[in-house]
């Protein structure tokens, strides 16, 4: 990259950040719409306009550095105290939710719109995953409990490295074709071992931790963990994500407990807070900067049957497989409560899509069939939930009234 062009590509950066900078802080002040979706809508309107200078979206810039920062956040954030008795759930839906989710999408738009199952289904992979972002923003500011909130976001930071599994999976399907037997052995011998690798990294990186009294070094330690987890596992042809996902984990369990001074774990939250920051910022533009509006409006019709769809499998999934697994269990007596309904109801509305998908889009191969038609549709589809599910989430929660002394 010559010396013009990357000073031009931090002048884009700037310009770009600064205006985010604004449009969160306007979102926060009118509380119109989640400053998610709202810098989502101001990537369109960059894209749209078309700026001088050329912004080529790599699919790898939100996979391998944008994300890992915001699911290591996520995790290191994470109380597992919380979490532990969540678990099941969270797996119940970031695994068998994900599968549901890739198939019944897959069905719907092959006959919608006669797309050849194998894409329809390359498409269900690519909108697998979750991104409540815009959701846990206005639960967090209704005081809902945070034993929902860890479930909602802890079922976002698993299923996006299980949605990147079975895309991978379908992608290899197309030139070998594979049974559902097999899809769903590649994708729990990848959860695993990908759990196992960011396990492992986790913790060496808190022993060394619990060695040093330098607070820039061990944010730095964090910062290799981070990244590190997701590299080896990429690299072993594994989940990144999940990996980063569990190194998170234990960073947070173990590490902050018994390898952090008080001023590591101040530096440390600060530090990681102002990354997740700026992740978040960079990831919902470039989701709106990724849209094309040509494509968005020649699958239009496949969209809205893949929102159709998105919208009957997260309900099958919450209200079926969630909500009738908890009643069953409350019956054996295995749980003094059944999940509230008032929980069903926002997990269920908290199906949004983000990154991930746009992520997926962008690094579809470049001479597959259709490509352009199937990007056009997870765009779409995505967009869809955004604008749709994201601005009508405040009012469903005030209107739930959840309160922070809800148990389950």
């Amino acid at each position: 990259m010559s010396g013009s062009a990357t000073i031009g590509a931090m002048e884009v950066f700037v310009v770009l950040v600064a205006a985010a900078s604004i449009v969160v802080l306007i979102s926060r002040r009118l509380v119109v719409v989640p400053y998610s979706v709202a810098l989502v809508l101001l990537g369109v309107v960059v894209a749209v306009l078309r700026p001088p200078i050329e912004i080529r979206i790599e699919p790898q810039l939100i996979l391998a550095v944008l994300l890992p920062a915001l699911v290591f956040e996520g995790a290191y954030r994470t109380d597992l105290r919380l979490l532990i008795p969540s678990l099941p759930a969270v797996l119940l839906l970031a695994v068998p939710g994900v599968l549901v989710t890739a198939l019944l999408v897959g069905a719907v738009l092959s006959m919608a719109i006669g797309l050849d199952f194998r894409l329809s289904f390359l498409v269900g992979t690519m909108v697998a995953a979750t991104d409540p972002a815009a959701i846990l923003a206005v639960m967090a500011q209704s005081g809902a409990t945070r034993r929902l909130t860890t479930l909602v976001e802890a079922e976002s930071l698993f299923n996006d490295g299980t949605g990147v599994v079975i895309f991978s999976i379908a992608v290899g399907a197309l030139g070998a074709p594979i049974g559902p037997a097999g899809v769903a052995w590649e994708l729990v011998a990848a959860f695993v071992a990908s759990t196992l690798i960011g396990i492992a990294i986790g913790f060496a990186a808190s022993l060394v931790l619990n060695g040093l009294d330098d607070h820039l070094v061990e944010v730095a330690i964090s910062l290799v963990a981070a990244y590190g987890s997701y590299l080896l596992a990429a690299e072993a042809g594994l989940s990144g994500l999940i990996a980063t996902v569990a190194c998170g984990l234990v960073f947070s369990g173990y590490g902050r407990r018994f390898g952090m001074t008080a001023e590591t774990r101040q530096a440390i939250d600060i530090v990681w807070e102002f990354i997740a920051f700026l992740a978040t910022t960079l990831v919902f533009l470039l989701i709106g900067l990724a849209i094309v509006v040509s494509q968005l409006l020649a699958a239009a019709v496949a969209s809205i049957a893949v929102l159709a769809a998105l919208l009957v499998s997260r309900a099958v999934i919450v209200y079926g497989l969630l909500g009738g697994s908890a009643w069953l269990l409350h019956r054996l007596g295995r749980l003094h409560a059944a999940m509230p309904q008032s929980w069903l109801h926002v997990i269920a509305w908290s199906g949004l899509r983000g990154a991930v998908s746009v992520a997926l889009a962008l690094s579809l191969p470049q001479d597959l069939p259709q490509r352009e038609l199937l990007q056009g549709i997870v765009f779409g589809a995505t967009l869809l939930t955004l604008v749709l599910q994201g601005p009508t989430a405040r009012p469903l929660i005030s209107r739930l009234r959840l309160r922070g002394d809800q148990q389950a």
